[in-house]
């Protein structure tokens, strides 16, 4: 048992080592060989992501999540910064690059969703603080149905409709009921979970390698289609959102695990959810879900990326350190 708990140990420790290259090769491989990755059903990716938010809610206990209640500061920021920064960044870019109207609808929906259980997982995978990110996507995912169609109608001039109920039990879901189950059987049977604890790691970075695969593949076509421009409309979105959330974090001095968290939260967004409003509010305007199916792809990569970096910066400081105190 000490021997495989040891190997389990390595080949976890060379996939988050190596996760952003595996995460790259398997998007370069669906995207101009979907052939090879069709087999995976874009239907599996909530399944995929529950899984995976199983296996977080293993390694967090009870205390973890309270915090979050405990300082409520900080999911106030976060949510905050959330609906303004991504948004506004949305429609800074697409008018600085002049898209069409057609796909400044879909950059602009991108950026009114909220944050998407994604970013817990790369959370989680950073080592950042990982029950602060579940707040942020909960709380967020609550007030979307209200904030988004307003911040959708504000920044267009049009509104959307968003399936309320749909969405509250698609969180319940995904997120909570998964990771209620994990937190249970990590309070009464713990001794049991921290035998596997260690490939925890080896099974999250696979299961974002189906995702990416998944995504890609059934989406491939569309995704060559596209122009140059949206692809860099996209990258610079998602990679700005991240680094306004670490900065967000330094100004109102958040320790290393919350910074890692409020800007994951804040760079990954619910694209696949815009993706849909687009498609669905917006049946006359097919490119509109163009950005979501993109950005669906480029922000599990680019999160794969920055775990990798946010790990070095764990190494090079020592380890993450103690939260700081909220108050300070």
């Amino acid at each position: 048992m000490t021997n495989w708990k040891c190997i389990m140990k390595r080949i976890s420790g060379v996939l988050g080592k190596y996760m952003a290259l595996i995460v790259l090769a398997i998007a370069a491989l669906a995207l101009f060989l979907p052939g090879t990755c069709l087999w995976i059903q874009t239907g599996w990716v909530n399944y995929l992501l529950m899984v995976v938010m199983f296996g977080m809610g293993l390694t967090l206990k009870l205390s973890d999540l309270a915090i979050v209640f405990t300082r409520p500061r900080d999911i106030i920021i976060g949510c905050i910064a959330q609906f303004a920064v991504m948004p506004l960044l949305a429609f800074l870019l697409g008018k600085a690059f002049g898209v069409s109207d057609e796909l400044l609808v879909g950059i602009i929906l991108v950026g009114t969703c909220p944050g998407g259980t994604a970013s817990n997982v790369i959370t989680y995978l950073s080592k950042g603080d990982t029950a602060l990110s579940v707040g942020m996507t909960g709380i967020n995912t609550l007030l979307a149905p209200l904030v988004t169609p307003a911040l959708t109608y504000f920044y267009l001039k049009t509104t959307v409709s968003v399936d309320v109920l749909l969405m509250f039990f698609s969180i319940v879901r995904v997120v909570i009921i998964p990771i209620g189950l994990g937190l249970l059987i990590n309070r009464f049977f713990g001794e049991y979970t921290q035998k596997i604890v260690h490939i925890l790691p080896a099974v999250s970075v696979a299961a974002i390698c189906l995702i990416v695969a998944a995504v890609v593949s059934h989406n491939s076509r569309k995704i060559l289609s596209t122009g140059l421009t949206v692809f860099v409309i996209v990258i610079l979105h998602n990679l700005l959102g991240y680094l306004c959330g670490f900065i967000i974090g330094v100004i109102f001095r958040m320790d290393l695990p919350r910074r890692k968290a409020v800007a994951i939260e804040i760079g990954m967004q619910n694209s696949g959810l815009a993706a849909t409003l687009a498609a669905g509010s917006f049946p006359g305007l097919p490119m509109a879900a163009v950005p979501g199916a993109i950005f669906s792809v480029w922000h599990n990569i680019s999160g794969a990326i920055l775990a990798s970096i946010f790990l070095r910066m764990d190494d090079r400081a020592g380890g993450s350190r103690e939260p700081e105190n909220p108050g300070s």
